[in-house]
């Protein structure tokens, strides 16, 4: 029997020798790595982070003192050990355990994530709670350098060293993120992680030290005579009013737990620095990193990847590729990401183009408001972000870019449904959230080529300032690279199946879906009147007039939440209005989605091909 089968909650590892320790990391890694290969999830960071949270909870009296994992993309071991090892087979899928902490699934998963760097601001509200409760919890936050890039994780810092409070934060450095972390952060981090002076004088100092009180004496002196003396700047954290530990081997089991056994008893904010490898123990892992952050399904043994291949080209393929020839023609044109370069496909043109384009780092209200200052400086911007990070710039797009007019291009990838991230990824708000807003045009494509001609026509000089949300994933076959370049005019939709009595209003790539079922209801001699909306905002007024004017019922159908979206649009124009339409609405509703399949959870909000197919008929019938 293994250790790692022996082991049901964190109390079962509190006996371990180090050597066993070691066993079981082993184990944990190989486990993982035998779950990824049939069942993908990001296994790169939790590669890398398994010594780090087998010696959390070795040390520490885990629920009761409380971890929390920024991210929560290195919490695979985290999860294996606390109670949720055969569950973890079913990691991410339909009714599975969530990829990420989720405080509703375990009393170990101290606090909810899936957004970067919110860690230490709910970290020091944990621990401030515990203070005022005095129930003498200790409290970590694990941050990663790339989420430290994040605006919030310094303000969080700053606060939390101007209180006091007896926090730990580790800092996981593995000097990347998804793709190669960037930015003076990551420069300053990696010149402290790699001087070797200075880690040689550390190691030597560490290791003479032995009991609390020649710790804190050794320490203080090593602070104050070492280390701002063989590296200037590095006392950043001191700054911020935490003490400064590191940096140590996170890969190195033994020093993990001698070095957590140590801080656990010093008392106020600490930081403590770790250097681990991406990946680490499994080759093609360390190797490859930014593939093996999420490398799908492979072969455990080989480290081949199942790259399933397809004539199909994927949206950010289509953004990548579409943005490169724009720039190419016009030479104010550039592009921001925060982090997400590959993810969104803006890494093609970075390869030929690097110095217009820039990775902001995990920094999203900064992404948006650097785009304002590129707009009002003469550059025609395109900002990518994930539709569910945007949600942390909101305030950007209204007081910086819409407020002030400013000319820019705003694409939200993996718009709706994403599939198996769950809650803390799907992209369901930003139609609701962004339509209030003046001076903000709303587009979504139907297909491959209205996204090339909506990126095409949004860089135009007469266009507005635009936002184009597309889904993740693979778009519908439709030619696209060949095709000519073609202006959409504003605010305008188009007519895709003629019919009367029944209509059917949707916006963006669901409506291919539509079309699916209003060809089912045409071979049963039902005729939809079908309308691809392409604009939320303006909406085309023109179609809602003859809809209202020809249908009787009315359905709209959006990758979106129903509560402010295009059902709201439709709703206010038929209210305002006095008429009698019925309106049925298609969408995601007013709860949060976990995870699942794209598909199957378009089955569960009920906007699939087969769902709109029966609603169709049934409100035919009626």
């Amino acid at each position: 029997m293994s250790l790692l089968e022996k082991v049901n909650t964190p109390a079962d590892i509190k006996g371990f020798s180090t050597q066993e320790l070691e066993t079981l990391c082993s184990e944990v890694r190989s486990y993982m790595i035998e779950c990824c290969a049939c069942n993908p999830g990001h296994l790169g960071a939790s590669l890398g982070a398994v010594e780090l949270c087998i010696a959390l909870h070795h040390v520490f009296d885990t629920p009761k003192d409380k971890v929390v994992f920024d991210v929560g993309h290195q919490a695979y071991a985290h999860k294996i050990i606390t109670g949720r090892r055969e569950a973890f087979k079913n990691n991410r899928k339909y009714k599975g355990i969530s990829g990420f902490p989720k405080i509703s699934e375990s009393p170990y998963d101290s606090f909810g994530t899936g957004h970067s760097s919110t860690s230490i601001s709910s970290a020091l509200g944990l621990a401030v709670a515990a203070q005022m409760r005095h129930s003498g919890e200790k409290v970590v936050a694990v941050i990663g350098d790339g989420a430290l890039t994040g605006g919030m994780a310094f303000e969080a810092l700053n606060n939390a060293g101007s209180m006091k409070t007896d926090i730990l934060v580790i800092l996981n450095d593995n000097h990347i993120s998804i793709d190669q972390s960037t930015g003076a952060l990551h420069n300053h981090l990696l010149k402290i992680s790699t001087s070797h002076t200075y880690n040689s004088v550390k190691t030597r100092v560490w290791n003479r030290l032995s009991g609390a009180d020649r710790l804190r004496s050794g320490l203080q002196t090593f602070v104050s005579s070492t280390k701002n003396a063989l590296l200037q700047g590095a006392s950043l954290f001191e700054s911020l009013g935490f003490r400064y530990f590191g940096t140590v081997d996170g890969n190195n089991i033994g020093q993990m737990v001698e070095t957590l056994t140590k801080l656990k008893d010093i008392n106020g904010p600490k930081l403590l620095h770790i250097v681990t490898t991406k990946g680490k123990g499994y080759k093609p892992a360390e190797d490859e990193q930014t593939i093996w952050h999420a490398p799908g399904t492979f072969d455990p043994k080989t480290g081949k990847r199942n790259v399933k291949t397809s004539d199909i080209a994927r949206y950010q393929d289509v953004f990548g590729e579409t943005l490169l020839q724009l720039a190419r023609q016009n030479p104010a044109i550039v592009g921001i990401s925060p982090a997400m370069l590959s993810g969104c496909g803006m890494n093609i043109l970075a390869k030929e183009m690097p110095e217009r384009v820039f990775d902001v780092g995990i920094a999203e209200s900064h992404a948006v408001t650097f785009t304002a200052g590129l707009a009002a400086g003469g550059m025609i911007p395109v900002c990518n972000i994930y539709s569910s990070f945007m949600q942390r710039a909101y305030d950007n797009i209204i007081h910086d870019i819409a407020l002030q007019n400013l000319k820019t291009v705003i694409c939200l990838d993996r718009a709706g449904i994403v599939g198996e991230d769950g809650a803390t990824h799907h992209g369901c708000f930003d139609m609701a959230s962004l339509r209030p807003i003046p001076n903000l045009t709303i587009a979504a494509p139907l297909n491959e080529l209205e996204l090339k001609n909506m990126l095409y026509s949004a860089t135009l000089p007469h266009y507005p300032t635009t936002v184009i949300r597309y889904p993740r994933g693979n778009g519908e076959g439709v030619a696209w690279r060949d095709e000519q370049w073609r202006e959409i005019p504003v605010g305008k939709g188009q007519l895709l199946h003629e019919g009367e009595g029944i209509a059917i209003l949707s916006i963006g790539a669901i409506g291919n879906r539509a079309s699916e079922a209003v060809a089912r209801a045409e071979k049963d001699g039902i005729q939809v009147l079908h309308y691809d909306m392409r604009f939320l905002k303006p909406i085309d007024m023109e179609i809602l007039e003859r809809v209202c004017t020809k249908a009787d019922t009315i359905i709209t159908i959006e990758d979106g939440a129903l509560y402010g979206g295009l059902h709201s649009a439709v709703s206010e124009y038929i209210t305002a209005r006095g008429l009698g339409n019925k309106l049925v609405s298609m969408g995601i509703p007013d709860r949060f989605i976990e995870q699942g399949s794209i598909a199957q959870l378009h089955q569960e909000c009920g906007y699939d091909s087969e769902t709109i197919y029966r609603t169709i008929m049934e409100n035919y019938r009626r």
